[in-house]
C-alpha cells in the first residue's frame, strides 16, 4: 500500500505559477492521499474550489475535506437569493477504497496581532486496508512558533491514543441498526508539521533518546518513518527565495506512525523533483 503526503500551497509552484495538473499528477497512483493548505474561494488562487478541481481529476479516489475555518470574503444577494461566498482553507484525505469515517480536529490557537494565524487541524479518516482498519491523519501546524506547535502536538497525541477510549466521529450506532465503525489502535500521520528533527516539538512525538538505548519504540510515542533505515529524510520544503540554495531547504513534512506499524513500512521517500508547491511529495509504502 502507497500513501503520499502534499503541502499543495494553493496550486502555486516553486516558478509561483498556478497549476493544479502537476500537483495532482505528482501523487497520482498512491492508494491514500493525504494533503494540506486545500482552498476554496481563496483570492490566491482567483478562487478556485480546489476540492471540486482535485476529485475531477482523481475521479477514481473517495475523499473527505475538513476546512479549518470560513471566512466571508463577499457573500451577496442576488435577485433575492443569498449566496455565499465564503474562503476554505484546510486539509483533505483521498483513497482508494471508502472511507468509513471522517472527522476534523481543531488544533488549539493563540490570537495573534502581527502576523497571520490561522486555525489549524488534522482530519482524521478511518479506512480499511490490507492490514486492517487504520485511522490516518492529514495535518498542518502552525508556522509561526514553537509554543503553539508544542501545544498543538500535545493535543494531537492525546487525541491519537484515546482513541480506543473515545472512539471517533460516531460510535453507538447499532441503536440504529448499523453495525458499529472499527476502534483501530494503529494510525499514520502525514503532513507539514512545521518543525525541525530534533526540535521540541519533533521529540514531543517520537519521545526523547536515551543515552545509551536511543529513541524507545513505546505506546505512548509515535515513529518517525522518514528516519527508518529505509526512510528518507532529505528536505520537504524549498526556500522560494532562493530555490537554488539547497543550504535553506528543510525538513517540515513527515509521516509518523503507530509503532505496531514501524515494521510494515518499506520506503519512504521525498519526491525531490516534484515543482509543484514549494514543498514536496513524501511518499511511504507499507508491505
Amino acid at each position: 500500500m502507497k500513501c503520499v503526503s502534499y503541502n499543495i500551497q494553493f496550486g502555486f509552484g516553486i516558478d509561483a505559477r498556478y497549476d493544479l495538473g502537476r500537483v495532482v499528477d505528482a501523487v497520482r497512483g498512491a492508494d491514500i492521499i493525504a494533503l494540506q493548505e486545500v482552498t476554496r474561494n481563496s483570492p490566491m488562487n482567483g478562487g478556485r474550489d480546489l476540492v471540486a478541481d482535485i476529485r475531477a481529476m482523481l475521479p477514481d479516489y473517495f475523499a473527505a475535506y475538513g476546512p479549518n475555518f470560513e471566512a466571508d470574503i463577499g457573500s451577496h444577494v442576488k435577485d433575492g437569493t443569498a449566496v455565499d461566498v465564503r474562503l476554505q482553507f484546510g486539509n483533505m484525505i483521498l483513497s482508494k477504497t471508502p472511507i468509513l469515517l471522517s472527522r476534523n480536529l481543531l488544533l488549539p490557537r493563540t490570537r495573534s496581532y502581527d502576523k497571520v494565524n490561522l486555525q489549524r487541524g488534522a482530519l482524521e479518516a478511518l479506512i480499511d486496508t490490507p492490514f486492517g482498519p487504520t485511522r490516518f491523519y492529514s495535518l498542518h501546524l502552525d508556522h509561526r512558533g514553537t509554543d503553539e506547535r508544542l501545544r498543538q502536538i500535545d493535543f494531537l497525541m492525546e487525541r491519537l491514543l484515546a482513541y480506543p477510549l473515545e472512539g471517533g466521529g460516531i460510535t453507538g450506532i447499532s441503536e440504529m441498526g448499523f453495525p458499529e465503525p472499527p476502534v483501530p489502535e494503529t494510525y499514520v500521520v502525514m503532513g507539514d508539521f512545521n518543525m525541525l528533527p530534533g526540535s521540541a516539538e519533533y521529540h514531543a512525538v517520537v519521545g526523547m533518546p536515551d543515552h545509551e538505548f536511543g529513541t524507545p519504540v513505546v505506546a505512548t510515542r509515535a515513529v518517525d518513518a522518514g528516519a527508518l533505515p529505509v526512510g528518507d529524510t532529505q528536505p520537504t520544503c524549498v526556500n522560494l527565495e532562493d530555490p537554488s540554495d539547497a543550504s535553506m531547504h528543510k525538513r517540515l513534512d513527515y509521516c509518523f506512525v503507530h509503532p505496531l506499524l514501524a515494521s510494515r513500512v518499506k520506503s519512504v521517500r521525498v519526491d525531490a523533483g516534484a515543482i509543484g508547491s514549494d514543498h514536496k511529495p513524501v511518499w511511504i509504502e507499507f508491505g
